[in-house]
């Protein structure tokens, strides 16, 4: 999962790899009758088919209706709570409940990721720092610390 999304943050399109990647990993896992790298090759694309296939008729049918919306203050504000709903799905993700129980397993607390955490918190909401600068300080951070590791 860790490879899959770090994978995916190189990118633009993260959903996408992310659903290609946990669709050739469950394919390779289970292949049936085939292969297990012909099966995660199948299940990679299909994977991603069928996470995006259903989006594609609402865009093309009501994608000429939006512009009309804008000024409709109803909708508005339903879309509004709409996006604050969507940003608490994201927040209680299992991702982001598997990252952080790896982070904070009982035991085996990585404290390096847990203060690396809390100060790029403390920098954004405390000292008003971009998300460019927090993230581009984090990383340097981060590759400064795991840098003996990986030479």
């Amino acid at each position: 999962m860790l490879d899959g999304l770090g994978l995916a943050e190189t990118t633009p399109g993260p959903i996408i790899i992310v659903t290609q990647f946990f669709g050739f990993q469950g394919a390779f896992r289970d292949p049936g009758g085939l292969s297990p790298m012909l099966a995660g090759t199948l299940g990679a694309p299909m994977t991603a088919w069928v996470t995006f296939l259903p989006s594609f008729p609402s865009i093309f049918t009501g994608g000429p209706y939006i512009e009309a919306l804008h000024g409709h203050r109803g909708l508005n504000h339903a879309l509004s709570a709409l996006t604050a709903a969507v940003v608490g799905v994201i927040f209680y993700l299992y991702l982001s409940v598997w990252l952080c129980w790896h982070t904070l397993y009982p035991g085996a607390v990585d404290w390096p990721t847990v203060a690396l955490s809390a100060a790029a918190l403390l920098a954004t909401l405390r000292f008003k720092a971009g998300m460019a600068w927090t993230l581009a300080g984090a990383a340097l951070i981060g590759l400064l610390w795991r840098l003996p590791q990986l030479v």
